[in-house]
């Protein structure tokens, strides 16, 4: 009964990092590059965050955004979403 019980339970996490580990579809992707755009478009709009906007997580490129989201995980597009919006709380103060 106990090994049938670990069985599952180790069968349960496999399955749930195999569905996390899944790229995100073109649609979602679309959505989440016009999203971070939004995003870099405010941050460069404010003198106090324009200059920490470093890197490719800040760039004004729509296909920079995009391409990068076709190969993440859907979770991986959440945190960089929301890496984005902690950054641009702090500079901004809200």
């Amino acid at each position: 009964m106990a090994s049938r019980l670990a069985t599952l339970i180790s069968a349960m996490f496999l399955l749930a990092g195999l569905t996390a580990a899944h790229a995100a579809d073109p649609g979602f992707c679309r959505q989440y590059a016009q999203a971070s755009l939004n995003q870099v478009r405010g941050g460069l709009a404010n003198p106090a965050c324009a200059g920490g906007l470093q890197g490719p997580r800040w760039s004004s490129d729509f296909a920079v955004h995009y391409e990068w989201c076709l190969g993440a995980s859907y979770g991986a597009a959440g945190a960089e979403r929301d890496a984005r919006t902690r950054f641009l709380r702090g500079c901004t103060g809200r």
